[in-house]
Parts: structure tokens; sequence; C-alpha cells
């Protein structure tokens, strides 16, 4: 037996790490990191969104609204007959409202045009409309989409979910995965956080007309420049507000679900610093008359207590009778960012874990009969050659198995494909190897020299192959979604495992056993007849 090489070495820790790393996902502990299976593997729920993207132009509009508000407020410019017009089939996006002193009109446009940029301010007599142009609309349409799916995710990551998939299909549609799930309420909980717009407004309570509200329709409401809107809990309660929130949940830096002094699961939420300055300023205005500050979450009012103080610092609280799990939910809604419009259901499956087992035992199936099959073939084919080719071909798959799990990695019905082909490709190196250090044998040179030089010449190629194919594997990853990921991840973590221990393993394994090779055991050793 030879002494121990760097080679060998590395090859056994790099095996030892595998075996060891690879045991909880293996054995699917509730202890320890394992590799997370995927939907098609485990079942869960399927959906597929729509997005309401003219919901998303409605409320930007109303957003620079309320900016220009109160840019105009600070230079004492009075406002009044609000109106704002979204229709994306005719390609219209704007609003509008009247000057009250006419003298103030070139002093407003000016102002709003240092406000707003990117928008097309123009005046005709008292009447100012903001109109939004078509790379504007373009923009926002599109934020709306990306942030959505970027919304859904951190809402889902945030609730504890295992390896949730969310992806862009198409242009205005929404892929949204989650593995694990199985009873209706956990299905019910899940869809009622993805599609909670979680939109927060701070709407001053119309004070002058606040009596009249329950006489009153909401086209009557539209001509003050207000809205009715009901109470979360006694939807018989109407408050009348301000059509132009004070702020909006965009102005949101956190939200946490607490308890208050009676033990009652309640909101808090901190704003930033624009945010801050305009509550602070609102709150000192309407101190003196005790005007009441709606709490608005989705166009239902959560409480409308009177403002007796200034209030700095930016920071308030939403009670509104929760549940822990309601309070938990409302903050993770808010805390991950509000939709810019509302999503809703185009398409729903779930997948049932017996259909998720039988796949596992169907694609387990074919993995190792394709590991049997490579092994025995091997074996008989190269001799010794073959075992040592095949035992990196065991200390490659641990050592997937000990990275993915690691890494939280989720592994899919294509991730276990790319795991077969992979073992294809390790053995394919030995493959090479061993053709080489046959050839070389033949033409006479030692067992030593050959080996030598048979990895020296097979190295080139093996190298060519597994970094064309890596690179191909990188370009999946970043550019596929869902399933062609998981095929990507197991692949690239496949070639790099396979350079580890199909080369540089093997290569010590026979420097190590090389004093046991003898001249006429070729045959043994290397499933060669004879040997000129």
């Amino acid at each position: 037996m030879g002494k121990l090489n760097y080679r060998v070495v590395i090859f056994m820790l790099a095996f030892a790490f595998g075996v060891i790393f690879s045991i909880p996902s293996l054995i699917q502990s509730n202890s320890g990191k394992k590799i997370t299976l995927g939907l098609d593997l485990q079942g869960g729920l399927h959906l597929l969104l729509g997005i309401k993207t003219e919901d998303a132009l409605k409320s930007y509009t109303k957003s620079l609204v309320s900016t220009a508000k109160f840019a105009l407020d600070k230079k004492d410019i009075v406002i009044d007959d609000v109106n704002i017009k979204v229709d994306m089939k005719k390609n219209i996006d704007n609003a509008s409202f009247t000057v009250v002193d006419e003298d103030e009109v070139k002093n407003a446009v000016k102002t709003l045009k240092d406000t707003l940029k990117d928008i097309d301010i123009k005046a005709n007599g008292t009447k100012v409309t903001l109109t939004l142009p078509k790379k504007v609309i373009q923009k926002v349409t599109n934020k709306a989409i990306n942030q959505a799916v970027e919304t859904i995710r951190n809402r889902l990551n945030q609730f504890g979910l295992a390896e949730p998939m969310v992806a862009k299909q198409g242009k205005d549609k929404i892929l949204v995965e989650v593995p694990g799930i199985k009873t209706e309420k956990e299905k019910s909980r899940i869809k009622k956080l993805i599609a909670k717009t979680a939109h927060l407004q701070l709407m001053a309570v119309d004070e002058d007309r606040a009596a009249r509200v329950d006489s009153m329709s909401p086209l009557e409401a539209k001509k003050y420049g207000d809205v009715i809107l009901p109470d979360v809990k006694h939807p018989q309660v109407k408050y009348l507000l301000r059509g132009i929130p004070v702020l909006d949940g965009s102005m949101l830096t956190d939200a946490k679900s607490v308890y208050d002094k009676n033990g009652q699961p309640m909101i808090t939420f901190a704003l930033n610093g624009e945010g801050a300055k305009i509550f602070a300023a609102f709150t000192e205005k309407a101190a003196p008359t005790r005007a009441r500050l709606a709490i608005v979450l989705d166009n239902k009012v959560y409480s409308a207590p009177h403002i007796d103080e200034r209030i700095g610092g930016g920071r308030g609280q939403i009670t509104g009778g929760f549940t822990i799990n309601e309070a938990n939910d409302i903050a993770i809604a808010l805390r991950s960012g509000a939709l810019l419009a509302p999503v809703f259901i185009m398409e729903e499956r779930s997948i049932g874990p017996s259909l998720g087992r039988d796949s596992i035992i169907a694609s387990s199936i074919a993995l190792f009969s394709g590991f049997a099959l490579v092994f025995l073939f091997m074996m008989f084919y190269y001799g010794m050659a073959g075992v040592i080719a095949d035992i990196a071909l065991v200390a490659n798959l641990f050592l997937i198995i000990a990275i993915m799990s690691l890494f939280g990695a989720t592994l899919t019905l294509p991730g276990m494909a790319g795991i077969v082909l992979t073992v294809g490709m390790a053995v394919d190196a030995n493959v090479i190897i061993n053709e080489r250090i046959r050839e070389l044998i033949h033409e006479g040179k030692s067992v030593a020299k050959a080996i030598e030089d048979g990895y020296s010449n097979a190295f080139t190629a093996i190298w060519d192959a597994n970094v064309t194919t890596l690179i191909a594997s990188t370009l999946l990853f970043f550019y596929g979604t869902g399933p062609i990921k998981g095929f990507a991840v197991t692949m690239t973590i496949g070639i790099m495992a396979s350079m580890l221990t199909a080369i540089l393993g093997t290569h010590g394994l026979y420097e190590l056993l090389l004093p046991k090779i003898k001249k006429d055991k070729l045959g043994f050793w290397f499933g060669i007849k004879e040997a000129k």
C-alpha cells in the first residue's frame, strides 16, 4: 500500500463531509439542515395570479395628487374639485383640480412643475390637469407587476414557509408554488396573505359633513371630494373621509404585531422621514379642533381616533379586535410592502402528498436503477479501475446532497433528473481516463507512467466538457424559473463535485494503490486481457 497523498486526504475529507451533512436529508430528520422537497415531491399549493394594473395607476395618480396638495398647502394655495380619471383602454390617466384663487394659478403650476417631475402639467383657467405620459404609465405598470412578485415572495418567506416559488409568468401573470401546504385552513390563510393589498392610508374625516354620512350617497360624497368607507368590524358604520389621503403606506418603514395594555393584539407602525413630517404637520393643525384621523387598510376603517396633540416621531398604531394570527399576517403584509395593484387567482391546483410520494418513489427507482446499472457496468468492464470510479461516484452523490442540504436548496423532479445526468457525466470522466490509461499500457508504458499520463491527457477534454456544461447550467439558473432552476442547481453542484471526486479523488486512490498493481494482473485492475 502506498503512502497517503494530498489527493487522497482531500478526497477522504470530502467523502466524510458528504456523508455527515447528507444524513439529515436522507433520513428526513427534524434536526439539522436538509434538502427541501419541491411541490412535485411533497405536494402543496399551485396558484396562477393575475394583477389589476389599472388599480396601480389609480393609486399612483392619487399619491401624485396627495404630494401636489401637500406642496401647495405649504404655499397656502387652496385647491378643490379633485377628479381622477384612469382608463387603460383609452390610455387616459390624469388628475384635475381647481385652484380656488385665480391669481394663484401660475404660482400653483410653477410649484407643481418643481415638485412633480416627468408629469405633464397644464392649466386651463383655474383648472389644473396632471397627466401621466405613456412612458410613466408603462413604468408604473411594470413596477406594479415586479413589485407584486417581490412582495408576495417576501410575505411567504416571512410567514415561515419552506422555499416558496414566486415568479413572473408572461407579461402580467404571477406563478406561485408553495410546497407542504396540505389542509384547507392552511390554503385559505396563504391565499388571504397573498391577495391582501395591505394598502395603508391615513385619511382625514370630513367633520363638516360627517353627521350626514348615513344619508349621503357615494356620488354626493364625490362632489365634495370625499369617499365613504365602512368600519372593518361593523360594516353598517360608515365614515365620510377626505378623498386625498394625508399619507399612505409607501411611507411605511416597519410594522409589528404587539399587545396593548389590555393584552389585546394590535399593530404598531413607523413612518419614514417624509411621512413623519406630514403626520406631525397634520396632527398639529388638527389638535385644536380634535379632528379625527382614520386609519384605513384596504379601504376599510380600523379606527378613527381624535387628534388631541401634535404627534411627532412618525409612529402610530392600529387596533381592531384582531386575533393574534390576523395581527401577525397584517403586520407581515404591511412590513413586506403594499401591493401596488390587487392580485386575483386565475388558476388554483392542489397537489396531494400521495401524488408527491408516488413521484418520489418513481424518480428514486429511476435514480437508483440508473446508478446501479452504471455501477455494475464500470465494475465488470474496467475491473478494479471501475470500482475506484464507483467509489468516486458514491462520494459525488453524497457531496451533491450535502451541499444542497447546507444551502437549503429545493429538490424537484427536474432536480432529480439533473442528479441522474450528473451521475452519467461523472462516470464519463473516468471512462475517458481509464481508456487513456489502457491505451498507454498497450503502448508499453509502465503502470505508473500510464496513470500519470492518462490523467494529463484526459484532463483537457474533461475540463472543456465540464466548463461548457457549467456555463449552460449557470445561464439556466439565472434566466430559468421554477423546475428549470432546480435542474440547473443540481447540475452545477454535480459538475463541481465530479471535478473533485472523478479526477482528483480517483487519481489519489491510484497513487495509494500503485504498489499493489502488478503487471501480470492488469486484467483484474483495468479489464485488460493482455498487454504488449
